[in-house]
């Protein structure tokens, strides 16, 4: 009886979920995913081409001091590790297909869970995979000669190959990951290496102070909007919960290893940076990797750069199509998608469809150019969906379900805290200095609240069909 009134109690918090959640019976994912699949898919998701580029603009924010910058990406890494150690817990306790999707279902209701399923399909996976994929075919362009429509048909290709390679297998999908996650990690750990080997620049020497305000709280907020960037996609390993063997044990270890490594992949690739060109050096470039690698070795030697990026970003979006599925396919068990997203392929055990209407939509979107726009509107929103996502700890705890395991975020309350308050004054400095930005961007994420209606009246009329029939 105690069980039952404490199952109750949490449903309380599910009131308008019940009318339209799918529970978790017919075809089931098969759970395949093990610690180090996830360790690697969390570096390669977010690992892409950022590293290779946002260097020059963090320091620049900073006014070209290199203990501040470095402090800055220490500072990115660290706050990524709060909410990865949170999730840790999270998915422990909630191990379905999903991730974020499912916290802020169960804990706040399925309108604001739909306009984050929402936004991820319509804007923030899909334009992911279009932004990486057009920037694959650009990068191409160091070797090949390659027209505007060339490029765009490299692109196109790209997202076809990854979206055949999921709906095949999961397990083929993470074994893709893994290769190019190693190759990549193992060329930015080399070319870092070769860097500071070879540079002859002191590390934390003085840069030349272009902008001395710059180094106050404005610009260490300012560079860590980039850094954040860069650290960006650690959560989208939560989506595959439902596929991971022994969830309570893999998730905890799987955050922790990998955010630790993010932060000394990165921290290593910028003093390898700052060896090469110095923090002047840095501040000035673009295309920091290629920059500090041409100063050292050859100017020939950026295609090396443009080989590693290549790799880097094919593994990302490969990536982000294995897991962003796994939210659409749970809206569409939960009657707010469309209901065929919800099959499960007899003989591959994906999500086939929603991997297929993943791979359509980012098509969409690279062939039209107009990821851009719509990424630089709606991407800062992510951060208010993380912060949601992170909440549900707090109710987790109170009410905490049946497949709660072991684990316990450390530090609990403060951990989640921070991360909270971090991604809030993330999106409050967005919404304070790009007012009209931010408009735009909430209200492309609330055009999904009329989809939203037709979707819930729709599971409502399917579910009294059902009733009367029986």
């Amino acid at each position: 009886m105690a069980t039952f009134e404490k199952t109750a109690a949490f449903q309380g918090a599910q009131a308008q979920v019940g009318e339209v959640a799918a529970p978790e019976t017919g075809q089931q994912l098969r759970r395949i995913l093990g610690m180090w699949d996830l360790v690697l898919m969390i570096i390669g998701t977010v690992i892409g081409s950022g590293i290779f580029l946002v260097p020059g603009a963090v320091l620049r924010a900073v006014g070209n001091s290199a203990p501040l910058g470095l402090t800055v990406w220490l500072a990115g890494g660290i706050l990524s590790l709060l909410g990865a150690l949170t999730y840790g817990e999270l998915s422990s306790m909630k191990p379905r297909a999903g991730g974020l999707y499912v916290y802020i279902r169960d804990c706040f209701g399925p309108f604001p869970a739909f306009l984050f399923g929402w936004t991820l399909f319509f804007v923030i996976s899909s334009g992911s995979i279009a932004t990486l994929a057009v920037a694959f075919g650009n990068y191409l362009g160091e070797f090949l000669q390659l027209s505007a429509w060339e490029t765009k048909s490299v692109a196109l290709l790209v997202i076809l190959v990854i979206t055949a390679v999921n709906v095949r297998g999961t397990r083929q999908s993470a074994d893709l990951v893994n290769v190019t996650t190693a190759i990549k990690v193992t060329a930015i750990l080399v070319v870092s290496a070769v860097l500071l080997w070879q540079g002859r620049n002191p590390i934390f020497g003085s840069g030349a102070q272009t902008d001395h305000q710059a180094m106050g709280v404005s610009g260490f907020g300012l560079a860590m909007i980039s850094v954040l960037w860069a650290y960006e996609g650690w959560q989208y390993v939560t989506y595959s919960a439902g596929e991971t063997i022994n969830p309570q044990h893999t998730f905890p270890l799987s955050f922790l290893i990998g955010s630790a490594a993010l932060i000394a992949i990165y921290l290593f690739a910028n003093l390898g940076y700052l060896a090469a060109l110095g923090a002047s050096g840095v501040a000035g470039s673009t295309r920091v990797a290629a920059t500090a690698l041409g100063a050292v070795v050859s100017h020939g030697a950026g295609k090396i750069v443009a080989i590693a990026i290549l790799i880097s970003m094919f593994s990302a979006a490969n990536s982000i199509m294995l897991n962003a599925p796994r939210v659409y396919f749970a809206m569409a068990r939960d009657g707010l998608f469309f209901h065929s997203l919800s099959q499960v392929h007899p003989r591959f055990g994906t999500p086939a469809l929603a991997v297929g209407a993943a791979g359509i939509w980012s098509a969409v979107l690279a062939a039209s150019g107009t990821f851009e726009q719509l990424l630089t509107y709606v991407v800062f929103i992510g951060w208010i969906f993380y912060a949601l996502a992170a909440a549900s700890i707090f109710i987790y705890r109170k009410h905490p379900p049946e497949a709660a395991g072991p684990y316990r975020v450390p530090a609990y309350p403060w951990t989640p805290i921070v991360f909270i308050l971090a991604a809030m004054a993330l999106v409050g400095n967005t919404i304070a200095t790009q007012p009209v930005r931010a408009a735009i961007g909430l209200g492309i994420v609330f055009l999904g609240a009329p989809a939203y209606a037709f979707w819930r009246r729709t599971a409502k009329l399917a579910n009294r069909e059902e009733i009367e029939n029986v």
